[in-house]
Protein backbone atom coordinates (compact mmCIF):
# COMPACT_ATOMS: atom_id res chain seq x y z
CA UNK A 1 0.00 0.00 0.00
CA UNK A 2 1.05 3.58 -0.87
CA UNK A 3 -0.09 6.58 1.19
CA UNK A 4 0.14 10.20 0.73
CA UNK A 5 -0.82 11.61 -2.90
CA UNK A 6 -0.58 8.20 -4.23
CA UNK A 7 -3.27 5.47 -4.10
CA UNK A 8 -4.29 2.77 -2.64
CA UNK A 9 -3.69 -0.57 -4.29
CA UNK A 10 -4.47 -2.89 -1.94
CA UNK A 11 -7.41 -3.52 0.95
CA UNK A 12 -7.69 -5.71 3.87
CA UNK A 13 -11.53 -7.21 4.83
CA UNK A 14 -12.19 -6.88 8.55
CA UNK A 15 -12.42 -11.09 9.51
CA UNK A 16 -15.36 -12.10 11.65
CA UNK A 17 -12.82 -13.06 14.81
CA UNK A 18 -9.66 -13.65 15.62
CA UNK A 19 -9.85 -16.68 17.70
CA UNK A 20 -8.24 -19.68 15.63
CA UNK A 21 -10.92 -22.10 16.63
CA UNK A 22 -13.80 -20.16 15.59
CA UNK A 23 -12.32 -19.38 12.69
CA UNK A 24 -11.73 -23.07 11.73
CA UNK A 25 -15.84 -23.29 12.82
CA UNK A 26 -17.01 -20.70 10.39
CA UNK A 27 -14.76 -22.39 7.38
CA UNK A 28 -16.00 -25.34 8.24
CA UNK A 29 -19.67 -24.08 8.28
CA UNK A 30 -19.47 -21.60 5.11
CA UNK A 31 -17.87 -24.15 2.96
CA UNK A 32 -21.12 -26.15 3.83
CA UNK A 33 -23.33 -23.74 3.27
CA UNK A 34 -21.16 -23.11 -0.28
CA UNK A 35 -21.52 -26.11 -1.69
CA UNK A 36 -25.02 -26.66 -0.65
CA UNK A 37 -25.93 -23.39 -2.26
CA UNK A 38 -24.45 -24.16 -5.60
CA UNK A 39 -25.64 -28.07 -5.59
CA UNK A 40 -28.95 -27.20 -4.67
CA UNK A 41 -28.90 -24.36 -7.62
CA UNK A 42 -27.98 -26.48 -9.76
CA UNK A 43 -30.16 -29.23 -9.29
CA UNK A 44 -32.97 -27.10 -9.80
CA UNK A 45 -31.58 -25.68 -13.12
CA UNK A 46 -30.90 -29.30 -14.18
CA UNK A 47 -34.17 -30.79 -13.13
CA UNK A 48 -36.32 -27.71 -14.61
CA UNK A 49 -34.78 -28.04 -17.83
CA UNK A 50 -34.72 -31.71 -18.15
CA UNK A 51 -38.40 -31.67 -17.37
CA UNK A 52 -40.88 -30.21 -20.24
CA UNK A 53 -43.57 -30.28 -17.48
CA UNK A 54 -41.84 -27.89 -15.35
CA UNK A 55 -40.86 -25.60 -19.13
CA UNK A 56 -43.79 -22.84 -17.17
CA UNK A 57 -43.41 -19.37 -16.22
CA UNK A 58 -43.09 -20.02 -13.15
CA UNK A 59 -40.51 -22.33 -13.36
CA UNK A 60 -38.56 -19.97 -15.86
CA UNK A 61 -37.85 -17.41 -13.39
CA UNK A 62 -36.71 -19.85 -10.88
CA UNK A 63 -34.17 -20.94 -12.73
CA UNK A 64 -33.08 -17.21 -13.33
CA UNK A 65 -33.42 -16.86 -9.26
CA UNK A 66 -30.86 -19.92 -9.34
CA UNK A 67 -28.40 -18.67 -11.71
CA UNK A 68 -28.39 -15.24 -9.45
CA UNK A 69 -27.80 -17.16 -6.15
CA UNK A 70 -24.64 -18.92 -7.53
CA UNK A 71 -23.22 -15.30 -8.91
CA UNK A 72 -24.04 -14.00 -5.17
CA UNK A 73 -22.52 -17.03 -3.36
CA UNK A 74 -19.32 -17.40 -5.55
CA UNK A 75 -18.83 -13.64 -5.61
CA UNK A 76 -18.37 -13.74 -1.85
CA UNK A 77 -17.74 -16.71 -0.65
CA UNK A 78 -14.96 -17.64 -1.72
CA UNK A 79 -12.91 -14.75 -0.61
CA UNK A 80 -14.16 -14.94 2.98
CA UNK A 81 -13.22 -18.77 2.74
CA UNK A 82 -9.67 -17.72 1.79
CA UNK A 83 -9.71 -14.80 4.63
CA UNK A 84 -10.77 -17.14 7.34
CA UNK A 85 -7.82 -19.48 7.09
CA UNK A 86 -5.21 -17.31 5.08
CA UNK A 87 -5.03 -13.55 3.99
CA UNK A 88 -7.91 -11.23 4.22
CA UNK A 89 -6.42 -8.81 1.99
CA UNK A 90 -8.35 -8.30 -1.75
CA UNK A 91 -6.76 -6.22 -4.59
CA UNK A 92 -8.25 -3.21 -5.99
CA UNK A 93 -9.30 -4.92 -8.66
CA UNK A 94 -10.50 -7.86 -7.61
CA UNK A 95 -12.82 -5.39 -4.82
CA UNK A 96 -14.56 -3.66 -7.30
CA UNK A 97 -14.99 -7.27 -9.55
CA UNK A 98 -16.45 -8.36 -6.15
CA UNK A 99 -18.60 -5.33 -5.92
CA UNK A 100 -20.02 -5.40 -9.30
CA UNK A 101 -20.48 -9.26 -9.28
CA UNK A 102 -22.26 -8.72 -5.28
CA UNK A 103 -24.46 -5.79 -6.54
CA UNK A 104 -25.32 -7.07 -9.97
CA UNK A 105 -27.10 -10.10 -7.97
CA UNK A 106 -28.74 -8.03 -5.52
CA UNK A 107 -29.91 -5.63 -7.63
CA UNK A 108 -31.26 -8.51 -10.14
CA UNK A 109 -32.84 -10.39 -7.54
CA UNK A 110 -35.25 -7.30 -6.26
CA UNK A 111 -35.86 -6.76 -9.75
CA UNK A 112 -36.88 -10.73 -9.98
CA UNK A 113 -38.67 -11.27 -6.69
CA UNK A 114 -41.29 -8.49 -8.64
CA UNK A 115 -41.41 -10.53 -11.45
CA UNK A 116 -42.33 -13.41 -9.92
CA UNK A 117 -44.93 -11.58 -8.16
CA UNK A 118 -46.52 -10.44 -11.37
CA UNK A 119 -46.28 -13.96 -12.58
CA UNK A 120 -48.36 -15.20 -9.62
CA UNK A 121 -50.53 -12.26 -9.34
CA UNK A 122 -51.51 -13.17 -13.25
CA UNK A 123 -51.48 -16.62 -12.62
CA UNK A 124 -54.29 -15.77 -9.26
CA UNK A 125 -56.00 -13.21 -10.38
CA UNK A 126 -55.99 -13.68 -14.23
CA UNK A 127 -56.22 -17.22 -14.65
CA UNK A 128 -58.26 -17.51 -17.84
CA UNK A 129 -55.91 -15.05 -19.89
CA UNK A 130 -52.40 -15.71 -17.70
CA UNK A 131 -51.68 -18.13 -20.81
CA UNK A 132 -51.58 -15.03 -23.44
CA UNK A 133 -50.56 -12.54 -21.22
CA UNK A 134 -47.25 -14.90 -19.52
CA UNK A 135 -46.14 -16.55 -23.01
CA UNK A 136 -42.76 -16.83 -23.83
CA UNK A 137 -41.57 -13.57 -25.22
CA UNK A 138 -43.01 -11.40 -22.17
CA UNK A 139 -40.71 -14.08 -19.78
CA UNK A 140 -37.71 -13.83 -22.07
CA UNK A 141 -38.27 -9.81 -22.04
CA UNK A 142 -39.02 -9.73 -18.37
CA UNK A 143 -36.26 -11.84 -17.76
CA UNK A 144 -33.70 -9.64 -20.06
CA UNK A 145 -35.33 -6.46 -18.20
CA UNK A 146 -34.21 -7.74 -14.58
CA UNK A 147 -30.80 -8.95 -15.49
CA UNK A 148 -30.57 -5.79 -17.57
CA UNK A 149 -31.24 -3.61 -15.37
CA UNK A 150 -29.21 -5.12 -12.83
CA UNK A 151 -26.27 -5.11 -14.78
CA UNK A 152 -26.15 -1.22 -15.74
CA UNK A 153 -26.79 -0.44 -12.08
CA UNK A 154 -23.62 -2.61 -10.66
CA UNK A 155 -21.88 -0.85 -13.85
CA UNK A 156 -23.16 2.80 -12.54
CA UNK A 157 -21.96 2.31 -9.13
CA UNK A 158 -18.94 0.69 -9.61
CA UNK A 159 -17.95 3.19 -12.15
CA UNK A 160 -18.22 5.87 -9.72
CA UNK A 161 -15.84 4.40 -7.26
CA UNK A 162 -13.74 3.76 -9.80
CA UNK A 163 -13.33 7.70 -9.87
CA UNK A 164 -12.65 7.69 -6.48
CA UNK A 165 -8.92 8.17 -4.71
CA UNK A 166 -8.31 5.88 -2.00
CA UNK A 167 -4.89 7.57 0.28
CA UNK A 168 -5.33 4.96 3.32
CA UNK A 169 -6.29 3.50 5.70
CA UNK A 170 -7.48 0.62 3.47
CA UNK A 171 -9.51 -1.38 6.04
CA UNK A 172 -12.71 -1.95 5.00
CA UNK A 173 -15.39 -2.43 7.69
CA UNK A 174 -16.93 -5.38 6.43
CA UNK A 175 -16.15 -9.05 5.34
CA UNK A 176 -16.28 -8.26 1.72
CA UNK A 177 -16.50 -5.18 -0.60
CA UNK A 178 -19.66 -3.36 -0.08
CA UNK A 179 -20.34 0.24 -1.34
CA UNK A 180 -21.04 2.20 1.97
CA UNK A 181 -17.97 0.81 3.78
CA UNK A 182 -15.64 1.43 0.86
CA UNK A 183 -16.91 4.88 0.55
CA UNK A 184 -15.57 5.75 4.12
CA UNK A 185 -11.98 4.94 3.01
CA UNK A 186 -12.35 7.58 -0.07
CA UNK A 187 -10.07 10.60 0.26
CA UNK A 188 -12.37 11.85 -2.64
CA UNK A 189 -15.97 13.84 -2.33
CA UNK A 190 -18.39 11.16 -2.52
CA UNK A 191 -21.63 12.82 -2.50
CA UNK A 192 -22.60 11.83 -6.22
CA UNK A 193 -21.60 8.40 -5.15
CA UNK A 194 -23.94 8.56 -1.45
CA UNK A 195 -26.59 9.94 -3.63
CA UNK A 196 -26.47 7.89 -6.60
CA UNK A 197 -26.29 4.54 -4.14
CA UNK A 198 -29.45 5.70 -2.05
CA UNK A 199 -31.14 6.37 -5.45
CA UNK A 200 -30.76 2.78 -5.97
CA UNK A 201 -31.32 1.47 -2.72
CA UNK A 202 -35.34 3.33 -2.90
CA UNK A 203 -35.24 2.58 -6.31
CA UNK A 204 -34.77 -1.20 -5.81
CA UNK A 205 -35.89 -1.96 -2.43
CA UNK A 206 -38.71 0.24 -1.85
CA UNK A 207 -40.29 0.59 -4.67
CA UNK A 208 -39.99 -3.38 -5.66
CA UNK A 209 -41.00 -4.46 -1.89
CA UNK A 210 -43.79 -2.12 -2.66
CA UNK A 211 -44.78 -3.70 -6.53
CA UNK A 212 -44.25 -6.57 -4.92
CA UNK A 213 -46.33 -6.72 -1.59
CA UNK A 214 -48.88 -5.12 -3.53
CA UNK A 215 -49.67 -7.66 -5.79
CA UNK A 216 -49.65 -10.62 -3.13
CA UNK A 217 -52.14 -8.06 -1.72
CA UNK A 218 -54.17 -8.48 -4.38
CA UNK A 219 -53.38 -12.49 -4.73
CA UNK A 220 -54.66 -13.18 -1.14
CA UNK A 221 -58.12 -10.66 -2.22
CA UNK A 222 -58.54 -13.39 -4.68
CA UNK A 223 -57.85 -16.62 -2.67
CA UNK A 224 -60.13 -15.08 -0.03
CA UNK A 225 -62.71 -15.07 -2.78
CA UNK A 226 -62.59 -18.70 -3.64
CA UNK A 227 -65.71 -20.92 -1.80
CA UNK A 228 -64.04 -24.37 -1.43
CA UNK A 229 -61.07 -24.77 1.39
CA UNK A 230 -59.38 -27.04 -1.50
CA UNK A 231 -59.20 -24.27 -3.82
CA UNK A 232 -57.73 -21.74 -1.17
CA UNK A 233 -55.18 -24.21 -0.13
CA UNK A 234 -54.14 -24.93 -3.68
CA UNK A 235 -53.87 -21.03 -4.64
CA UNK A 236 -52.07 -20.40 -1.65
CA UNK A 237 -49.84 -23.44 -2.05
CA UNK A 238 -48.82 -22.20 -5.58
CA UNK A 239 -47.51 -18.54 -4.33
CA UNK A 240 -46.62 -19.69 -0.58
CA UNK A 241 -42.80 -20.17 -1.32
CA UNK A 242 -41.82 -17.34 -3.14
CA UNK A 243 -43.48 -15.58 -0.40
CA UNK A 244 -41.29 -16.64 2.42
CA UNK A 245 -38.64 -16.60 0.36
CA UNK A 246 -39.36 -12.75 -0.51
CA UNK A 247 -40.03 -11.99 3.30
CA UNK A 248 -36.62 -13.45 4.47
CA UNK A 249 -34.78 -11.21 1.62
CA UNK A 250 -36.45 -8.36 1.82
CA UNK A 251 -36.47 -8.46 6.06
CA UNK A 252 -32.57 -8.82 5.66
CA UNK A 253 -31.90 -5.92 2.54
CA UNK A 254 -34.10 -3.46 3.95
CA UNK A 255 -32.87 -3.48 7.05
CA UNK A 256 -29.42 -3.22 5.64
CA UNK A 257 -29.37 -0.69 2.56
CA UNK A 258 -33.09 1.41 3.91
CA UNK A 259 -30.93 3.17 6.58
CA UNK A 260 -29.48 6.74 6.95
CA UNK A 261 -25.84 5.78 8.13
CA UNK A 262 -23.40 4.38 5.56
CA UNK A 263 -20.95 2.07 7.03
CA UNK A 264 -21.17 0.10 10.14
CA UNK A 265 -18.89 -2.00 12.36
CA UNK A 266 -21.83 -3.45 14.46
CA UNK A 267 -21.96 -7.08 14.65
CA UNK A 268 -25.33 -7.71 13.65
CA UNK A 269 -25.08 -5.87 10.47
CA UNK A 270 -22.68 -8.54 9.40
CA UNK A 271 -25.02 -11.40 10.75
CA UNK A 272 -27.75 -9.98 8.22
CA UNK A 273 -25.39 -9.72 5.41
CA UNK A 274 -24.47 -13.17 6.07
CA UNK A 275 -28.31 -14.07 6.18
CA UNK A 276 -28.72 -12.73 2.13
CA UNK A 277 -25.45 -13.39 0.86
CA UNK A 278 -24.96 -16.88 2.31
CA UNK A 279 -28.04 -18.42 4.17
CA UNK A 280 -30.46 -17.43 1.81
CA UNK A 281 -29.23 -18.55 -1.36
CA UNK A 282 -28.51 -22.09 0.69
CA UNK A 283 -32.29 -22.12 1.24
CA UNK A 284 -33.72 -20.98 -1.39
CA UNK A 285 -33.67 -24.39 -3.31
CA UNK A 286 -35.12 -26.32 -0.37
CA UNK A 287 -37.42 -23.93 0.17
CA UNK A 288 -38.89 -24.17 -3.19
CA UNK A 289 -38.57 -27.47 -3.44
CA UNK A 290 -39.59 -29.08 0.34
CA UNK A 291 -43.27 -29.75 -0.46
CA UNK A 292 -43.09 -29.36 -4.82
CA UNK A 293 -44.52 -32.83 -5.96
CA UNK A 294 -43.87 -31.72 -9.68
CA UNK A 295 -39.91 -30.60 -8.77
CA UNK A 296 -39.33 -34.21 -6.42
CA UNK A 297 -40.76 -36.15 -9.82
CA UNK A 298 -38.29 -34.27 -11.85
CA UNK A 299 -35.47 -35.01 -9.48
CA UNK A 300 -36.55 -38.94 -9.49
CA UNK A 301 -36.19 -38.70 -13.36
CA UNK A 302 -32.86 -36.89 -13.03
CA UNK A 303 -31.49 -39.90 -10.83
CA UNK A 304 -33.53 -42.87 -11.75
CA UNK A 305 -31.68 -44.92 -9.59
CA UNK A 306 -32.73 -43.24 -6.14
CA UNK A 307 -34.77 -44.59 -3.63
CA UNK A 308 -38.37 -44.20 -3.98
Amino acid sequence: MAVGNRTVTVFVLQSFTQDPWLQATLFCLFSTLFEVALVGNSLIIAAIRCSSHLHTPMYFFLVNLAVLDMVCTSSILPKVLQSLVADSTISFGGCLSQMFFFTWSLSSELLLFTAMAYDRYLANCWPLQYGTLMRGRVCIALAAFVWSMGAFNASLLTGLVLQLKFCGPNLIAHFFCKIPPLLLLSCSPTFLNDVMTITADIFLSGLNFLLTMVSYACIIASILRIRSAKGKRHAFSTCSSHLIVVTLYYSTVLYTYVRPALGSTRLPDKVVAVLYTIVTPTLNPLIYTLRNKKFKAALKKLFPCSPK
